[in-house]
């Protein structure tokens, strides 16, 4: 079992930066993908960046290209997600989500991973 608490998010202006956090516990070893996804009011939950451990591998939405950075402690317990140029269509509830199968990390789709946060707000304001 894995747990994933996630932090760092809340309000900040168009062009404004901000870092999340998830935090995991348990038996985070075999956790090889992990990844950010986004919720906004009245649509489905989006893949935003996912990370695969053995690889190194990181895979961005076009969306976020050159402006969010994904990245995991070497202890492989927190994963990041830095937000820079932000705006205001990245506002929504970010979630993180773990898995020990890369399928996850290939696909992006949601259902591939078992394990989530109950995630942070994030909200830019034009």
């Amino acid at each position: 079992q894995v747990q994933l608490v996630e932090s760092g998010g809340g309000s900040v202006q168009a062009g404004g930066s901000l870092r999340l956090s998830c935090a995991a516990s348990g038996n985070t070893d075999s956790m090889y993908c992990m990844g950010w996804f986004r919720q906004a009011p009245g649509k489905e939950r989006e893949g935003v960046a996912r990370a695969y451990a053995p690889s190194g591998t990181r895979i961005y939405a076009d969306s976020v290209k050159g402006r969010f950075t994904i990245s995991r402690d070497m202890a492989g317990n927190t994963l990041y997600l830095q937000m820079d140029s932000l705006k205001p269509e990245d506002t929504a509830m970010y979630y993180c989500a773990a898995d020990p199968s890369p399928r996850g990390c290939w696909s992006g789709r949601t259902t591939d991973y078992n394990y989530w946060g109950q995630g942070t707000q994030v909200t830019v304001s034009s």
